[in-house]
């Protein structure tokens, strides 16, 4: 479905939400809400029907969810260019059929010779434009997309599908391409300026300045080519031949920083996943790199100490306790957070009950708290825009929800040449100065200043829900910057507090606030005139904004899977 449609269809269900809200009990069903789509042994979910029917066609060949994943994030590489890719990285959280949770890290990493003041100048201030930490051939880490689904088809993969299995379905419709949407062919000339400083994109993505219409035929052959060989050879290939080839010596040959050695010894990693609870719900989340999970954690022990569910979903006093219990875990966020294998990050203290208690004691019933004056806090000990979320849960009960992201959208706007691939601008993520702000406007620390072989800090947060007695119930998460956490925190709440279904939870209106600019972000629908006087009235500054999007799995009690695609974006649910 067109983009277009769809969100003439979310601004109409928000209003008609907005005046429902006044007469719905928090504890009934959201009729005003679209249902989730239903399917009786799995379910795929992703930004694109292309990708999603593609994930359903390897469980239906016997693949697990982990194969049906691999498949779905090829081929948004393919049909989804924007966000989906192979020439970034992310996270990937998994709920096994035995019970067991595993995080694989496949975050893009610093290339060795980028440096703390790389993206400085000599005036001490931060680069713009090409040499910067947002386009051009710097702004791209060494992507970890393929060693990620790599490692997981090697260790949590059904063994009945093979390699090749999951990588052709992606490179056939690279080869006889897919008709252009509405939605994509004005999104390549919205971003035309940036796409057109280099030849490849413009080639490829701007049919050499043509430009494309919506209906027409879109071939991606070099990148078609380049999963052929992947498909033949494996996922090192894309680190140790023809392809790493062809990326080291575009990087050369135009003042990058990737090399063909950067390639070789990229590795995913698995950690250790990070497990929370809620009201008495397991919550399983991505631990760091990704700031996510311990960011929504901390957020969500803050507001166990408060009635959620006694509070109207979309009122101002539960909207005044979230922003408070975001505001001092950003904070946290910005002091604190980096990569595991570079800074000594305080994460179980972060995410413990009673450094939740101590962040709650400042938050007042009816006034809003100054950001500057909050900071961060003080825990203690110490222990060893742009992005697509897609979610598969196969006939066992595995699941998975799988974040990745290539940052801006199409990332630094470079395609190596003669790979078709679009490279991020991941560099972004790191503090490039730090205590300046980023394009999402975060303030980062000298924990995640830029250094050769880092990983930079994250907002990525695929999520897994497990019920008390230990079956899994939803999965969830999303794309938008810093904004992702708040779309999954809230999805949460609206699930567990609120008892809406997973289409309801993610449909309904949202808010953010990152500790700094020192606001709270509220959506342009479903906030009422008093809701919004009495968040003014308490002392908070409001901005407004679409607060990121989401999509997510559900398992009833009948054991039926529910899938739900954000109203506020594109793609589709399929399931069978």
């Amino acid at each position: 479905m067109q983009t277009r449609s769809r969100y003439s269809r979310f601004i109409a269900l928000l209003a008609i939400v907005s005046v429902l809200v006044v007469v719905l009990p928090s504890t009934k069903t959201y009729a005003a809400w679209p249902d989730p789509v239903r399917g009786k042994h799995a379910m795929v979910v992703s930004q694109h029907e292309l990708a999603s029917q593609v994930g359903v066609e390897i469980l239906k060949k016997g693949g697990n969810a982990v194969d049906a994943a691999i498949g779905v994030g090829l081929a948004l590489a393919v049909v989804y260019p924007e966000a989906g890719n192979i020439g970034g990285g992310g996270f990937m959280v998994i709920h096994d059929s035995k019970g067991r949770n595993h995080a694989i890290d496949y975050r893009e990493m610093a290339p060795a010779a980028a440096s703390r003041n790389v993206f400085v100048g000599p005036d001490g201030k931060l680069i713009h434009g090409e040499g910067s930490s947002t386009i051009g051939y710097r702004a791209s880490g060494v992507p970890g997309t393929l060693a990620g689904f790599d490692l997981a088809f090697r260790k949590y993969g059904s063994g009945k599908v093979k390699w090749a299995d999951l990588v052709a379905p992606a490179r056939r419709l690279a080869a006889n391409g897919y008709v252009l949407s509405y939605r994509l062919a004005q999104l390549f000339k919205s971003y035309s300026d940036g796409l057109s400083k280099y030849p490849e994109s413009k080639r490829i993505f701007l049919n050499g300045g043509k430009f494309f219409e919506e209906g027409e035929l879109f071939k991606q052959p070099d990148l078609a080519a380049t999963l052929g060989r992947i498909e033949r050879s494996g996922a090192r290939e894309f680190y140790t031949g023809r392809t790493a080839q062809l990326i080291a010596a575009d990087m050369k040959a135009n003042n990058g920083l990737i090399t063909l050695d950067d390639l070789k010894n990229y590795q995913a990693k698995e950690r250790e996943p990070l497990v929370g609870d809620y009201r008495g719900f397991k919550i399983i989340s991505m631990p760091p790199p990704s700031s996510g999970g311990i960011v929504m954690l901390e957020a969500l022990n803050i507001l166990e100490g408060y009635d959620v569910t006694a509070m109207q979903y979309n009122s101002a006093e539960k909207y005044h306790y979230l922003a408070e219990a975001m505001r001092r875990a950003f904070a946290d966020r910005a002091e604190f957070m980096g990569d595991p294998d570079f800074a000594d990050v305080p994460t179980a203290s972060l995410i413990s009950k009673s450094y939740a208690a101590k962040r709650r004691e400042s938050i007042q019933k009816d006034r809003a708290s100054n950001s500057k004056d909050v900071g961060h806090g003080e825990p203690t000990g110490r222990e060893s825009m742009d992005t697509t979320n897609y979610a598969v849960v196969d006939k066992d009960g595995m699941m998975v929800v799988n974040t990745y992201t290539i940052n801006d959208l199409y990332g630094s706007q470079v395609t190596a040449k003669g790979t078709g691939i679009l490279l991020n601008d991941e560099m972004d993520d790191f503090a490039a100065k730090p205590g300046e702000p980023n394009m999402f406007g975060l303030i980062q620390g000298e924990r995640n200043a830029v250094k050769g072989g880092k990983r930079p800090l994250s907002s990525m947060t695929p999520t897994i829900v497990l019920r008390p007695d230990g079956s899994v119930w939803f999965g969830v998460g999303a794309r938008g910057g810093p904004r992702i956490i708040s779309a999954v925190l809230q999805t949460v709440i609206n699930v567990i507090d609120h008892k809406m279904d997973i289409q309801a939870a993610i449909d309904a209106p949202r808010i953010h606030h990152q500790w700094l600019p020192d606001a709270i972000m509220t959506e342009p629908v479903g906030f009422s005139p008093d809701t919004t006087a009495l968040l003014k009235r308490y002392g908070h500054t409001l901005s407004t904004g679409w607060v990121a999007s989401a999509t997510g799995l559900m398992i009833d009690k009948k054991g039926v899977r529910l899938g739900a695609i954000d109203s506020r974006s594109d793609g589709l649910a399929v399931g069978y």
